[in-house]
């Protein structure tokens, strides 16, 4: 999806125009892939810009950098507050927010820890990520022969930079073979998750999503969707995945905060259910879109409004 530039970056504690937020060419981050970031959406509620689960995108931010070892050299408040500056000051009514957590300039080699830690966000539009289509009538994807690496290889958990070289192949090769996305398998030979989205299953009304132990991002919006789930009145469960099961379902769906909750139609060129998005589906995307639409009470809290 190509960037529109906005006005203003945050960086370093200042904002600087779009074109000046630049880094050297000795930083670490681009060599090592040292960097800690979130992807976060803000959605135009009712002509007022209200950022979806904020204080859960900054905590999962901080708990990746303890995990990576790098120090953020702000405090949680003044990051929540600059992701809310950067879309005000850009006259953004919905966006998508990137924080970034960088090892900057200082020394080179594989031991991070000498260079600068340095922190930018911007914001962007953002419309569908999977395509314009795709909320409706879902997405085809392939399993990947690219697996998810196992917990002793990488912090699966934490959203680190370097880790996405392997959701850069799973998303490359699932469309140089005519696909939107790819799903992973874990190092066990389960179901992991997407290229950058959580997966779930329908199957006889209950709904089922791989655990943490394979190998996925501890997703906010995944979490969102276990919670209005049960508030439906449906069972969800968190279960290893055989891969078989995917053709069987009755309905599959990817959720992230840049695809929100997708329908996925096919895999393996296999219809799932009736090829098309399923009755579950909907209604978790009704409950989800009239929610940050502010058509329905935000009982979780989830919205922190720009003001």
């Amino acid at each position: 999806m190509a960037i529109e530039p906005t006005e203003v970056i945050w960086l370093d504690g200042k904002f600087v125009p779009w074109d000046q937020a630049n880094v050297h060419l000795s930083a670490h981050a681009l060599h090592y892939g040292s960097s800690v970031f979130e992807g976060i959406r803000a959605y135009d509620t009712k002509g007022t810009a209200s950022i979806f689960c904020l204080d859960a995108h900054i905590r999962r931010l901080f708990d990746s950098c303890k995990v990576y070892r790098m120090p953020i050299p702000f405090t949680a408040d003044e990051l929540r507050q600059a992701c809310i500056d950067v879309v005000k000051n850009n006259n953004l009514k919905s966006a998508y927010i990137r924080p970034l957590v960088f090892r900057g300039t200082g020394a080179i080699g594989v031991d991070p820890r000498a260079n600068k830690v340095q922190v930018g966000i911007f914001a962007i539009y953002m419309g569908a990520y999977l395509g314009p289509e795709a909320l409706d009538q879902g997405v085809d994807v392939c399993v990947s022969s690219w697996n998810r690496l196992g917990h002793n290889v990488f912090p699966a958990a934490a959203k680190i930079g370097g880790q996405y070289i392997n959701s850069q192949l799973i998303k490359m090769e699932a469309v140089e073979n005519g696909y939107t996305e790819g799903i992973a398998i874990d190092g066990n030979g389960f179901v992991s998750e997407g290229s950058g989205e959580n997966i779930f299953l329908v199957r006889d009304g209950v709904i089922s999503t791989p655990p943490l132990a394979s190998s996925i991002l501890r997703g906010i919006t995944r979490q969102c969707t276990i919670t209005m789930a049960e508030d439906l009145g449906y069972t969800v469960k968190e279960e290893f995945i055989p891969r078989e099961m995917l053709y069987m379902a009755d309905e599959l769906f990817f959720t992230g905060t840049a695809a929100e909750i997708s329908p996925i139609r096919s895999v393996d060129r296999i219809d799932i259910g009736p090829g098309h998005r399923g009755p579950v589906t909907k209604e978790l995307q009704d409950a989800f879109f009239g929610l940050v639409a502010g058509d329905k009470e935000d009982k979780y809290g989830w919205l922190t409004p720009v003001a």
